[in-house]
């Protein structure tokens, strides 16, 4: 995947060859490796069930520490946030609810003497995920109540971001249609660096484009059944339920 990105991105800024290339395939795979972690962000397209085992007494947990499988086998670094948890149970699982960190902060944690027991809410803390190579406690990170009073297998519904593409044979956690994406985004960043101001018009351009490819993106990926099925997607009959009237309508 990553040499067709690369040839993508070259044709959008209609490189010339080398010797005379104005950018390095080392610059421009770091933009598309850029692009792609943004994208991630934003789209929310890359998700896994991620699974985490809890500590007896133990209430905050890094994201860092939940399970994804093998990066080189799906393509899939980290986590950026966690969407919802449940917890294993007899042969099915049951769902904790989520808090706001405000609420969960006063009714939750403000407790002096806390009873061990079933999870039953949970709330974000810490934002974004760790960077490779650094330890834990960098990164996003939850809290569960009341401290639990044996080890639970945790089922966590995460949005992730990808890998970073060294080669062809990287795996790419980034579905279809949303890569058409990418090549736009990573052109916006090497126009960025050239550091002149028609280029950064041009960046402008490539990134309204980038902006038009993942909404393309999410709508097809809402099925026509299921018109709002994912989030991110527009509403067709949003004005009519804000009552707004169409330009020259009566």
């Amino acid at each position: 995947m990553l040499a067709n990105y690369l040839s993508q991105t070259a044709r959008l800024l209609q490189l010339p060859a080398a010797p005379s290339t104005l950018y390095s395939t080392a610059d421009l795979t770091a933009f598309i490796n850029l692009a792609r972690g943004q994208l991630a962000g934003e789209a929310e397209c890359i998700r896994k069930i991620g699974t985490l085992a809890t500590v007896a007494a133990q209430q905050p947990y890094d994201f860092s520490s939940i399970n994804l499988g093998t990066a080189s086998i799906t393509g899939i670094q980290g986590v950026i946030n966690v969407r919802r948890i449940a917890y294993a149970t007899a042969d099915g699982r049951k769902w904790i609810p989520p808090r706001a960190w405000e609420w969960f902060d006063i009714y939750d944690l403000n407790i002096p003497e806390p009873v061990p027991g079933v999870p039953k809410s949970w709330s974000q803390y810490a934002q974004g995920s760790a960077p490779t190579g650094t330890g834990s406690g960098q990164g996003g990170s939850f809290y569960i109540a009341p401290p639990p009073d044996a080890i639970y297998t945790l089922s966590l519904d995460c949005t992730c971001y990808p890998i970073a593409l060294v080669d062809d044979t990287t795996v790419e956690a980034i579905p279809y249609l949303w890569t058409d994406a990418v090549p736009f985004f990573a052109a916006y960043y090497a126009l960025l660096s050239a550091q002149t101001q028609a280029r950064r018009a041009d960046a402008e351009a490539y990134y309204n484009y980038y902006q038009t490819f993942v909404q393309r993106a999410r709508e097809s990926g809402n099925p026509s059944v299921g018109r709002w099925q994912y989030a991110q997607a527009k509403d067709p009959v949003q004005a009519n339920k804000l009552g707004i009237k169409a330009a020259g309508g009566g």
